[in-house]
């Protein structure tokens, strides 16, 4: 039986980290994950749960979050006509295959290997939210034939090793295709679905040692439900402040806060 105490820190640093999750995804229209994930990581390390496996807590939790937000995003763009069915159902078998295949893998790597994957993937994501222009283009439509066969299973793939929806590669993909950034942030909302819902049935199978209390497989309970009303909550006060602030400027700041955060992810991955 987990420690009372335990337990109560566990809900207060959890309510902490959806409140914030939900005002950074609202504010700069990133998906949580790429904060949750992190956030999961020291909050589960600080309170003692420190086992091979935690990385992999981590991400499925993430995940299992994203299914809620991203079909409750996707759902309310659909009713304003910005989602683009035709590249969800263009992609989405190949996004899907690659999220299995991220499970797979993900399952048998330690949890240090994990934190490495983050880290640099992060700082990739870092690099383009500080330094990437909206003028930038890789083309003028979304590619096809071969290249979406080798593509779209990258994004499920990469996705899933860092337990994060459609957002974070989505959107500057779809983007930079020629694509509306409204009209991107909306059907990537839909990739984040895709790849949510096969990876959390494939973690829901996985045995994890020394799990945090009332986990299912890989995917921590309390921190699910605890996370999701918190960022239902937080996210409509993100929006509001950033129809009051400059954009631009605190994609700056997250840029950098990321950076941080996936640099800091490398030091622990290599034992510094």
């Amino acid at each position: 039986m987990p420690d009372t105490m335990l337990l109560i820190q566990m809900v207060i640093l959890l309510i902490v980290i959806g409140g914030l999750a939900g005002v950074l995804a609202g504010l700069l229209g990133v998906g949580g994950g790429i904060v949750l994930v992190p956030a999961f990581f020291y909050a589960f390390q600080t309170l003692g749960y420190d086992g091979p496996q935690l990385m992999q807590v981590c991400l499925a939790t993430s995940l299992a979050t994203i299914i809620v937000t991203s079909l409750r995003s996707v759902l309310s763009h659909n009713k304003k006509g910005a989602v683009d069915w035709t590249i969800l159902r263009g992609w989405g078998l190949g996004i899907a295959i690659g999220s299995i295949i991220g499970v797979l893998v993900a399952a048998n790597l330690r949890s240090v290997v994990l934190q490495g994957i983050f880290g640099g993937l992060g700082l990739v994501i870092g690099a383009y939210l500080g330094l990437g222009r909206s003028h930038w283009r890789l083309g003028e439509a979304m590619p096809k034939g071969i290249t979406r066969a080798i593509v779209s299973p990258m994004v499920g793939f990469l996705s899933v090793l860092m337990g994060i929806g459609g957002g974070s590669f989505g959107v500057p993909l779809i983007s930079l295709y020629g694509t509306p950034i409204h009209r991107a942030v909306a059907t990537a909302a839909g990739f984040g679905v895709i790849i949510a819902v096969p990876s959390v049935i494939g973690f829901l199978f996985l045995d994890v040692q020394d799990a945090p209390p009332l986990t299912l497989g890989a995917v921590n309970g309390p921190s699910f439900l605890l996370v999701i009303a918190m960022t239902l909550m937080t996210a409509p006060l993100g929006v509001r402040l950033a129809h009051a602030t400059d954009a631009a400027r605190l994609r700056r700041i997250f840029a950098v806060f990321l950076t941080l955060v996936a640099l800091n992810m490398l030091r622990k991955a290599v034992g510094w």
